[in-house]
């Protein structure tokens, strides 16, 4: 027996809220990050923000206003237009719209770290000349992980090696991520051969080696993000009160169930098994709330690695 909750538009729309909230948050994240650690450390972690980098280089010394924010900026719209006349409008929307913001928000913080004098890395000191590039660059690395899960979570893109990949993927037989790891590996390893430090600080070699490991664990770190906030229960109550239990699901987490009878093994007593599936914090709220109302259910809470279905994923 199959207990489907009614759509709410209330709950659509808060979900439709909070998806800008963190697409907000997400972008805020990848623009600190861009602004305040790779651009002073030169570290092109791949996407049009590591290219823009490595172009600064060599357009700012001759037309001063075309810094890493501003190329960052006309690259993005270039490929706004591509990607409209490969990919179509639909996909294109949510693009439009992030990288907007995106390049906003890196031209106001290089406003403000201009303002400030903030031109050196952040952890360059007069008793440490050479800053501590490693630390910024796990912090750079972080901070563009997580700003970048958030976005993709929320069913959007930045722009970028995004539209580069997904066209890849339209003409070809790679996936996604294939796609957009192989163009970002590529932007990562233009330092090898532009970057050199007149002081001999930084040779091409390490800022290449640190924008190749930045590329790699910055993956990582978006993939641990993204199945932490995605991650699922897959919940199996056992009760002889399936009336309280079907009350405190669709009262408490809004979600679907299944239900059949069942007997035990050892007493041979009638039993009713309720399944359903619900997000972590869910789970949380549900075992606690079964224990208050049936403590004598038997709970079984397990992950569940990929959902497929009406409130959760639905491509195949």
């Amino acid at each position: 027996m199959i207990k489907e909750v009614p759509e709410n538009g209330g709950s659509k729309l808060k979900q439709n809220v909070m998806n800008w909230v963190f697409i907000n948050v997400g972008l805020l994240l990848m623009a600190v990050s861009y602004c305040f650690f790779q651009v002073p450390n030169h570290f092109a972690l791949g996407g049009m923000g590591g290219l823009s980098v490595i172009l600064a280089k060599f357009i700012t010394p001759y037309v001063w206003w075309l810094n890493e924010e501003v190329i960052l900026a006309i690259i993005d719209v270039f490929l706004i237009f591509v990607g409209l006349i490969f990919l179509g409008k639909q996909m294109t929307v949510n693009t439009i719209v992030c990288s907007l913001i995106y390049s906003a928000e890196t031209v106001g913080f290089r406003q403000l770290r201009d303002a400030v004098h903030l031109s050196l890395p952040l952890t360059v000191t007069q008793a440490n000349p050479l800053g501590h590039p490693m630390l910024e660059l796990c912090v750079a690395v972080l901070i563009t992980g997580a700003g970048h899960a958030l976005v993709f979570n929320s069913h959007a893109s930045t722009g970028g090696t995004d539209i580069i990949a997904l066209i890849i993927k339209k003409y070809s037989s790679w996936n996604i991520s294939v796609a957009l790891m192989a163009v970002d590996f590529l932007i990562a390893c233009i330092p090898f051969f532009t970057f050199a430090d007149p002081a001999g600080i930084n040779n091409n070699f390490s800022v290449g080696m640190y924008s190749v490991l930045g590329v790699f664990a910055k993956s990582f770190v978006i993939d641990g993000v993204i199945d932490n906030i995605t991650k699922t229960k897959y919940v199996t109550i056992i009760t002889v009160h399936p009336d309280v239990v079907k009350e405190v699901i669709l009262q408490n987490i809004k979600r679907g169930f299944t239900k059949f009878e069942a007997y035990g093994g050892y007493t041979d007593e009638p039993r009713t098994v309720v399944l359903t599936v619900c997000r972590k914090a869910q789970a949380v709220r549900l075992k606690a709330k079964l224990h208050a109302v049936d403590p004598s259910a038997f709970v079984i809470i397990t992950n569940a690695n990929e959902i497929l279905g009406k409130g959760f994923s639905e491509k195949m």
